[in-house]
């Protein structure tokens, strides 16, 4: 295409060259172009589409060919360009608006063909006379700048020779984006916005319903092709194209079958078609052929408003459609202007001729009639009547594309009209100069035309921007039934690129009508957003759009809809159940609320009140012969370090503190040491004894009430020394544990020196070793009342209880560690108490008969 466009260029520029578009240096043939002509002190031009189809010429080399001549004729576009002419003889009646200058036309039919187009506009800017009149190539151009033409593709070739010669070109349809570079196409202008302010509008509404899975269909020309690459990159800032396909140009069926099969195929409940209603017509009764449903279609402005698609037949398939519309307008007294029109036999004007036996199928040439015997058409009289006859001609109640036609003549004689209000010496050209309106140059128009600002009638407000762009305002229309059961176009929303950010976009959602069962917008996405607690992960070999929704993790979260991580929560907080959240993570520490803490506190304190209660018995009959002959002194002693030992499970309950945790360990090693300590003494008391009744053997004295204390006092300040140690090396602090259990903090006090915890119970384990070994060896002693076996049972308890105790607390997880070790604490504690003082209670309380001299004598007397 660029390549027939460059050829086309380049062959015209050295047909220019060679003399053409001289002004008023009209060396050339006659081309027989359909068009209309009003002479002028300064004339426009103007290229219209009037008929759909071109028909060329047999070639037989044998004969001159005859011209080319255009069929199908096109009501909308004929209006066009009669709106033109309205336009520039509007502006001659009025006084304000170039004063004392006459404006003319020279309008041409381009048959929807750029050969044609390209040959009109080398008309417009060359002259039509056959005849050469002036070889000095002064005063104005035939024309001095063209409204046109409607098509992209036309637009490009045109607007390329153009520009090498300054001369202005006002579209009123064209809406590629690449006209907008003024390198390429410097001349070149347009009342109608480009493509990317389309697209702009289309995202916004895909991005106001959701839609994030699209299908794009365009057509096979600079149009289509321009506005859907721009459309798939806007669409991928925020969701994926589904499928995008080019729409034939010969409307090869095979090709269509492959669209509609992808449409079929394809999860995409919203398609966007940029293209012209001659590429769609197709594709639209194939999708009624294979009754092909549900489907949310959104059109662009080229085939919005047009009238073929409006019937009964295609409201199931094409209703509710969306569409960008060229912003309506109202031109006053154009309905009257349009209704005038009559056929007049002249050369210049013969497309009123084709207009008026297009509307009323006849013919002004009985030749013509004779010939197409087949099919003979009536004689046209040029007395019928035009107002039974309704059709998009005299149809001004949705004037668009019209109303920039309209836009852009008066934007042609604003700009002319500020060319003749320059003051001398003020001008903006060179040396200040202003031009002459006499012999005023296309490139003199140009540069007031890039700067004029006008507001219409309508109060639409008329300028360029730096690319030759107008504003963007865009009518978003929707399809509904009418009633007669057709397809009728509503405007429900305006797009304006001027709002503030956000606010570009209105719409009325309560007028708007959806071809579905629910009256309801459709779903067109590949996957459901993931919720909050989720994050999206990819699937491999397909777009974006298209995803699954994984669960975050422990730990981390996702607060927003189609979250792409998950986040971990700080270190104090954890995931809510649903994961979209984080909490502050539960504390546990064995607390005196809870139920398992209730109860080891109930037993502990039951344990030290059983244990005042045991030394109270125990002082009260100290003179007893059972409390005197068990060394009541290291009793009493015992009993209270039972106290401490039963108490110190205390420590181990409640929110661990600084204190409570060099506490903890340090009372309970130092209770035990001296719980131990005294009966370790106890069985060397016993031994000795023995020992004592021995002849010659006076080792008790040498064991005497001192020296057992000052045992006592020894092993416990070793134990003392080793806590002094540990304390001063690194002590247990409070510590959040949060490695065991995720969810939780678990509260507890962190040893610090595993060594000096090692110390400590090993030492107490060394002289519960040492107390076993010799309470059992002497367990079987003859003596007055031997306790040895009673600390014999109570030692095997207390190491059964501490030895079970290490895998036990390695293995609990956080609060029961405390538990398990409190609970060897009291086990152990009540180990002793009740395998040495329960006995001695049970003779003093309920036996006293036994709690005599002669009654412990009597029991170490041997058998017979």
């Amino acid at each position: 295409m660029h390549f027939i466009l460059c050829v086309s260029v380049l062959l015209s520029i050295v047909w220019l060259l060679a003399g053409a578009i001289e002004p008023k240096c009209k060396i050339r043939d006659k081309f027989d172009l359909y068009g209309l002509y009003k002479d002028g002190d300064i004339l426009f031009g103007g290229i219209f589409e009037i008929h759909f189809t071109t028909i060329y010429p047999e070639l037989s080399f044998h004969s001159k060919p005859a011209q080319l001549s255009c069929e199908g004729f096109d009501f909308a576009g004929f209006q066009w360009a009669q709106t033109m002419a309205f336009a520039i003889e509007e502006i001659n009646r009025d006084p304000a608006l170039l004063p004392n200058i006459t404006l003319g036309y020279r309008l041409y039919d381009n048959c929807v063909k750029l050969a044609v187009a390209f040959r009109a506009a080398t008309a417009l800017i060359s002259g039509e006379d056959d005849s050469v009149t002036d070889y000095s190539c002064t005063g104005t151009p035939p024309v001095l700048a063209i409204v046109g033409d409607p098509g992209s593709t036309h637009s490009i070739a045109i607007s390329r020779m153009l520009g090498l010669f300054r001369v202005p070109m006002v579209s009123y349809y064209a809406t590629c984006s690449c006209l907008s570079n003024k390198e390429a196409h410097p001349s070149f202008f347009r009342t109608i916005p480009n493509d990317n302010f389309q697209v702009k509008a289309m995202v916004q509404i895909l991005r106001h319903y959701g839609w994030t899975w699209v299908g794009a269909i365009a057509s096979n020309d600079d149009y289509g092709l321009f506005a859907v690459k721009t459309f798939i990159e806007e669409v991928n800032k925020f969701g994926c194209i589904a499928f995008s396909e080019i729409l034939p140009r010969n409307n090869d069926r095979s090709e269509i079958l492959k669209i509609v099969d992808t449409i079929k195929e394809s999860t995409a409940r919203v398609i966007v078609i940029f293209s012209t209603e001659a590429y769609i017509f197709p594709l639209a009764e194939e999708l009624v052929h294979q009754n092909i449903r549900g489907r949310q279609w959104i059109a662009s402005e080229a085939w919005t408003t047009s009238t073929v698609f409006q019937t009964k037949e295609l409201l199931p398939y094409f209703g509710g459609t969306l569409g960008i519309a060229i912003r309506r307008g109202e031109i006053p007294g154009l309905e009257q202007y349009l209704l005038k029109v009559h056929p007049v036999f002249d050369p210049s004007n013969n497309l009123v001729i084709k207009y008026w036996e297009a509307l009323f199928d006849c013919t002004f040439t009985e030749k013509t009639a004779e010939r197409n015997s087949s099919n003979v058409k009536k004689k046209c009289t040029g007395a019928e009547d035009v107002l039974s006859k309704k059709n998009e001609y005299s149809d001004v109640s949705e004037l668009r594309a019209t109303y920039n036609v309209y836009k852009a003549v008066y934007a042609l004689a604003h700009s002319l009209h500020n060319l003749m209000s320059c003051e001398p010496g003020k001008g903006p050209f060179q040396n200040n100069s202003c031009a002459d309106i006499t012999t005023v140059q296309p490139w003199q128009l140009l540069h007031y035309l890039a700067r004029v600002n006008f507001t219409t009638h309508y109060g639409d407000r008329v300028s360029f921007d730096e690319n030759g762009d107008a504003l963007a305002i865009y009518d978003v229309m929707n399809w509904q039934r009418a009633d007669d059961g057709a397809v009728k176009t509503v405007t429900i929303g305006l797009f304006d690129e001027s709002a503030p950010a956000g606010q570009e976009l209105t719409l009325n959602e309560d007028n708007i009508f959806w071809n579905f069962e629910s009256n309801n917008p459709p779903r067109s996405v590949c996957s459901e957003s993931c919720q909050p607690g989720t994050r999206k992960a990819t699937r491999k070999g397909e777009p974006l759009c298209c995803f699954d929704c994984v669960p975050c993790a422990e730990g981390e979260i996702s607060n927003h809809t189609d979250s792409i991580d998950c986040f971990k929560c700080p270190m104090d907080y954890w995931s809510s159940p649903g994961r979209d959240q984080c909490v502050l993570k539960e504390i546990e520490f064995l607390s005196y609320h809870d139920p398992l803490g209730i109860s080891l506190t109930t037993i502990s304190i039951f344990g030290a009140c059983t244990s005042v209660g045991v030394l109270i018995i125990f002082f009260y009959y100290r003179n007893t012969p059972v409390v005197r002959a068990n060394n009541s002194e290291l009793s009493f002693l015992l009993l209270l370090s039972l106290i401490l030992c039963f108490l110190c499970s205390l420590l181990f309950i409640g929110q661990p503190q600084h204190v409570t945790c060099m506490l903890r360990h340090i009372v309970f090693g130092i209770s035990f040491v001296l719980c131990i300590s005294c009966i370790l003494v106890k069985t060397i008391v016993v031994i000795m004894a023995f020992r004592a009744t021995l002849p010659d053997n006076n080792v008790m004295k040498w064991f005497g009430a001192a020296q057992q204390r000052g045992t006592v006092f020894v092993f416990t300040v070793i134990q003392a020394l080793i806590c002094i140690v540990w304390l001063t090396v690194a002590p247990p602090l409070p510590f959040k544990n949060t490695q065991y259990q995720n969810s939780k903090i678990i509260f507890e006090c962190n040893v610090g020196s595993i060594t000096g915890f090692s110390f400590l119970l090993g030492y107490i384990g060394l002289l519960a070793s040492v107390c076993f070994l010799l309470a059992f060896l002497a367990r079987n002693l003859p003596d007055n009342f031997n306790e040895a076996k009673f600390i014999t049972f109570s030692m095997l308890i207390f190491c059964a209880v501490w030895i079970a105790f290490i895998p036990a607390y390695v293995s609990s997880p956080g609060k029961y560690s405390d538990a398990v070790e409190i609970f060897a604490i009291l086990a152990s504690s009540f180990g002793l108490l009740i395998a040495i003082f329960a006995p001695k209670c049970y003779i003093i309380l309920l036996h006293p008969e036994k709690n005599t001299k002669k009654a412990l004598m009597g029991r170490a007397a041997p058998k017979a």
